[in-house]
């Protein structure tokens, strides 16, 4: 059977079409943009028109944070935390670590042991420790997120806990003559602090990154640095959530 999984994120939406356990095809659209062009609501709920967009399948699964909001017709709706550590125990092809998620606007620390959920932790309150935190700063900096994810040494100190107030405080960094280097890795330290107390409380000998957070290649030098731990790196960390939701259909279709 074809399966389609969708995450219906904050800042984008991932959809994935699976056959067995094999990826054909998948996708990433700016949320807005996608609720736009391809939903329309009906009697309370979202009818999505994926075949305009090359996809088609047997089952629809979705999870997100986007289906909190709308339930999608015709769509078998799971967790956003299980559909994560489906899509992580899929890719990575281990039972025992701790997933560290930043996405657009939030960020999840989920224990993972025998492949299963034991604990988590989310930061939704304040963008100060997700991607709109790095995409913020990086544009203060003059930079794009490719660059900002080279710098972890000497990292300037940024004490701001507040993603808006944090731009502020860069900004008279910037003015006392400090170079971009270092306040790029003053913003990837930064970052790191607003999750280290959760990688402590959740911790394990691996860490694996996923979401668009996972690019930052800098936050991982440090989380091993920091944690004296591995850090591994999803193969499709942007896409873990909607491949988690196609794992769970075929699980779902076995059992029946």
């Amino acid at each position: 059977m074809l399966m389609i999984g969708i995450d219906l994120g904050s800042r984008s939406v991932k959809i994935v079409q699976m056959s067995g356990f094999n990826i054909l095809r998948n996708a990433v659209y700016d949320t807005i943009d996608f609720y736009q062009k391809c939903g329309r609501t009906e009697r309370g709920s979202l009818k999505l028109n994926l075949e305009g967009l090359g996809f088609t399948g047997d089952r629809l699964i979705a999870t997100g944070y986007g289906k909190i909001a709308v339930q999608i017709d015709g769509a078998l709706h799971m967790p956003e935390i299980q559909a994560h550590v489906k899509g992580a125990v899929y890719q990575m092809g281990m039972g025992d670590f701790t997933l560290l998620d930043v996405g657009g606007q939030d960020t999840k620390v989920i224990q993972v042991r025998n492949k299963r959920p034991v604990d988590f932790m989310t930061n939704d309150r304040c963008a100060a420790g997700s991607g709109r935190y790095m995409e913020n700063m990086a544009a203060v900096l003059g930079i794009d997120l490719k660059e900002l994810a080279n710098y972890s040494e000497e990292p300037v100190e940024l004490n701001s806990t507040c993603a808006i107030f944090g731009e502020t405080e860069i900004i008279a960094k910037i003015v006392e003559g400090h170079s971009i280097a270092r306040l790029a890795a003053g913003v990837n330290y930064a970052l790191y602090k607003r999750i280290s107390a959760f990688l402590k409380k959740l911790s394990s000998e691996v860490v694996v990154l996923s979401g668009g957070g996972a690019f930052n290649s800098a936050l991982a030098e440090i989380i091993a640095r920091e944690n004296r731990c591995k850090v591994g790196v999803l193969p499709e960390p942007q896409l873990n959530g909607a491949i988690g939701c196609c794992i769970y259909g075929e699980e779902v279709e076995q059992w029946s």
